[in-house]
């Protein structure tokens, strides 16, 4: 175990950059009810952090994450309702967690990503997969289902091809998951690392606030008409414009220079 608790997974911060990397390599990081714990627990305090501006999930070995370890599946198994509906409960608000973190999440998809593992990627804001990656909702081969996951499964790939994937539990490629929006890029493998580095660096130059803004405006915006939307669109647009960080923005644009918040990276 690590100094700061950590059993499951390394938390790392370089500069504006928290690193989470899964560390269960002899199970392909599959997940279990400690990791789960410690990923929520390790999300929460980089979001807390106000240091951090970008948050990468990475997977030691050779796999990214296989889903369920499947002796804690087996141990569920016993559990009663109460217990099992907890148990899916702590999943599913890790999930959350990582989807309501106020700094963006930047998945690094290698090897396999299988079952809760594909909710990961889903789950994050930006995903990067390395050609060779094997994705699968394979939970029905087992006899049950992606339901925890399901949200962010749904909306990265929608209806439609849920019904193929959740249905038949096949295997697909990384290929197939960026042409149903799984993933936004695929790239060599030999190459992950650099390209989500440039990610990273991207995100540094947009403002942190700005940012933590747009990715709650995306959620509310989502499940209304425009219509419905327009209260909230004005309201949000006129309290950033107002704001320090808009107004250093836009000085630092006429100004031809960089803003307060990219310097920082420089340092």
């Amino acid at each position: 175990m690590t100094a700061d608790g950590f059993a499951s997974l390394r938390l790392e911060r370089s500069g504006p950059v928290a690193r989470i990397t899964l560390s269960r390599p002899a199970v392909r990081n599959a997940f279990d009810d400690r990791l789960i714990e410690e990923l929520t627990r390790a999300v929460r305090q980089a979001g807390d952090d106000a240091a951090v501006r970008v948050i990468v999930l990475a997977g030691d070995g050779p796999s990214f994450c296989a889903g369920a370890d499947i002796q804690w599946m087996r141990k569920a198994g016993g559990y009663s309702r109460a217990e099992n509906e907890a148990d899916a409960e702590r999943m599913a608000r890790m999930l959350r967690t990582i989807d309501a973190c106020p700094k963006p999440a930047v998945a690094l998809a290698h090897g396999a990503a299988i079952g809760g593992g594909v909710g990961l990627v889903a789950a994050a804001d930006i995903a990067i997969a390395a050609e060779g990656t094997v994705f699968s909702l394979a939970e029905v081969k087992l006899g049950i289902l992606p339901s925890v996951i399901s949200p962010y499964v749904l909306r990265a790939i929608g209806p439609r091809s849920a019904r193929d994937l959740f249905l038949t539990g096949d295997r697909f490629d990384a290929a197939e998951a960026l042409r149903i929006g799984l993933v936004h890029r695929v790239v060599p493998s030999a190459e992950l690392e650099e390209v989500g580095q440039k990610k990273v660096a991207s995100l540094l130059t947009s403002g942190p606030e700005a940012v933590a803004v747009a990715k709650r405006l995306i959620e509310e915006v989502t499940s209304q008409t425009p219509d419905e939307a327009m209260g909230l669109t004005v309201r949000t647009i006129a309290e950033r414009r107002a704001s320090a960080e808009a107004k250093e923005g836009l000085t630092a644009f006429l100004e031809k220079r960089k803003p307060s918040w990219a310097k920082e990276r420089e340092t």
